[in-house]
Parts: C-alpha cells; structure tokens; sequence
C-alpha cells in the first residue's frame, strides 16, 4: 500500500511539473538555429533576425523578439556567450534583463560579448514571472 501512495504522489509531482510555465521558452544562437522548448509560448512569441557583427575586437549581437498575440507580454531574455570549445564565459554574470510587449509589436534586443574569446552566442526569451 506504502508503494502505491508514494508512486501516486510522485506521479501527481511529475505531472504538475510538467504543465509548469516556468519553462525556458524559445532560444535561437548566432547561426539563426531557433530552438522551441515551450510550444505554447512559440504561438506567442517568436525570436527572428539573429546577427552580429565584430566591433573592435568584441562581437555585438542582436535579435528582434516578435510578439505574435494582441495583448502585452512581459518577457524576459539573455544572452549567453561561448568561446571556440564551447565554453560558456562569464554566464553567471549575466542576467536576465526584463521587457515588455504591447500586442504585435517588436522589438530588438542587443548585446556585446564581454570579452575577446567569444566565438558565438544564445539569446534565450522566456515569460517573466513575479515572485
């Protein structure tokens, strides 16, 4: 009895975590490649027009988020920047920076690597949420 109410509960945890809204939303790196980790969110919002160019010897990066519905959104988006290997350099800090849509509207959003080894990056949008 002890192995059905423990498997019931965890069945209930696995479930109310999967319909969680705090999933990471959509990602796009600097190759344009769009990653969608939360379909519902996609119908609201959609991350285009990924480009960069050098600026000295820094990278400066930027991506136009689209809203796609016709009420406000408020959204939060970073970008996270590799080196040639990989490497993620200096992620812990950076943070997310907070924006809000008005319905249709878009907006670009940019960034410039905090160092010279950066090779590539992610921008990451995702809704915001208040504690």
């Amino acid at each position: 009895m002890k192995h059905i109410s423990y498997f019931i509960i965890l069945s209930i945890g696995l479930f109310l975590s999967a319909c969680a809204n705090h999933t990471s939303g959509i990602s796009a790196n600097s190759l344009g490649e769009v990653r969608v980790d939360n379909s519902t969110f996609s119908r609201e919002v959609s991350v285009s027009n990924i480009t960069s160019r050098q600026s000295a010897d820094l990278i400066q990066a930027a991506a136009q988020i689209n809203s796609l519905v016709a009420t406000d959104l408020r959204l939060q988006y970073k970008f996270t920047w590799f080196d040639a290997s990989g490497f993620t350099i200096e992620d812990e800090a950076t943070s997310w920076k907070s924006l809000k849509l008005h319905g249709k509207q878009q907006i670009q959003v940019n960034a410039v690597a905090p160092n010279a080894t950066a090779s590539r990056f992610e921008v990451y949008v995702r809704k915001a949420f208040s504690n």
